[in-house]
Formats: C-alpha cells, sequence, structure tokens
C-alpha cells in the first residue's frame, strides 16, 4: 500500500508598508511614475492649462453686433437691458448683454431672432443654450455674451452685481459724495 503524503511549500508573507497621505501635486507625479496607458495618465493629470489668448475682434464689428442685440431685443419687448464692459475684467468676452423677458416664450423668441439677426450680418458663430423653456437662456457670440433672464432669475443670479461696475466704482463714488457736500 501506499502512502501519499502532502507537502505544501509556504513562501514568506509580503511586507506591506503604509502610505503616508500626500499632496495632490505628489500624488500626481507618484501617478506618473506608474505603469498604465497614456490615456489613464493623461486623466490623472488633469486638463492642460493653455496659454493662447482670445483674438480682438474690432471695435467696429463689436459695435454692430452689440447694436444688433440690443436693437432686436429691444423691437422684442426685453426690459430693463443692461450692457456691461468686460474689457480688462474676463477673458471670455468683452461685453455682456442683460436682459429680462415676461415669459419662456418670450424669452425663447428673443434668442432665436437675436440668432436669426446675426447670421444674416454674417455672424455664424452663435451658440444659444437654454431656449427650451427655462427661466435663463445664454447666447455666445464670440466676444459677447447676453443673458435672458425672467425677472425671479435676474434677481437670484444678479449678474449686474458681480460683474457690474459699481464694485470698481464704489471708491470713486464715495469721493464725488464727499466733495458734493464740502461745497
Amino acid at each position: 500500500m501506499k502512502t501519499i503524503t502532502k507537502t505544501t511549500i509556504t513562501e514568506p508573507k509580503a511586507k506591506t508598508t503604509r502610505r503616508k497621505p500626500t499632496s495632490p501635486d505628489t500624488a500626481l507625479a507618484e501617478a506618473a511614475k506608474v505603469p498604465g496607458t497614456p490615456r489613464k495618465k493623461a486623466a490623472a493629470a488633469g486638463p492642460k492649462k493653455s496659454r493662447t489668448k482670445r483674438e480682438a475682434v474690432s471695435p467696429d464689428v463689436l459695435e454692430k453686433m452689440l447694436g444688433i442685440v440690443t436693437t432686436s431685443l429691444d423691437e422684442d419687448g426685453a426690459v430693463d437691458i443692461v450692457t456691461l464692459d468686460l474689457v480688462g475684467r474676463a477673458s471670455f468676452a468683452d461685453r455682456m448683454v442683460i436682459a429680462t423677458g415676461l415669459s419662456d416664450r418670450q424669452i425663447s423668441a428673443m434668442a432665436h431672432h437675436i440668432e436669426r439677426k446675426l447670421g444674416e450680418e454674417g455672424f455664424k458663430r452663435v451658440l444659444v443654450e437654454g431656449t427650451n423653456g427655462s427661466d435663463w437662456v445664454l447666447i455666445d457670440i464670440g466676444d459677447i455674451v447676453v443673458h435672458l433672464f425672467k425677472q425671479e432669475s435676474r434677481e437670484l443670479y444678479a449678474l449686474e452685481r458681480m460683474w457690474g461696475s459699481d464694485i470698481d466704482s464704489a471708491e470713486a463714488e464715495v469721493a464725488v459724495g464727499s466733495d458734493e457736500e464740502q461745497s
């Protein structure tokens, strides 16, 4: 009779080490050292920072676009049309137009009219977001950004306070007011 004996070979356990908490920068550097696909490494590194600047459009073209937008809004019955100068404040546009509509349909119609009138004048790159019946429609014309709101949304988001010149000229207004009091 044969006796079968089973022998097992045990390997020494691998030594486990605990990782120290690291900052996000060192974590990304470590991720680059780890083997993986270039796509995974690119995803771990995040978006690349672009140094390209937007080309400035000539003032005549900018004023023509702005005139088309404001005239169209005025013809469509927009309320409280405000134009803000963003030169030196924002890199995404030179002007911002904010207007209020009374209903979703009116706001949507105003956006379609602006898009059509700009297309007729040769400005083809017009992107419209939110025309499906929302309280806020955004029109990106490149150098001009148009915001069409219902009254409640306009008060809620308060873009005039965020981008308006009131913040920059608050000190100047105080100085002017103090001069008037002295005379």
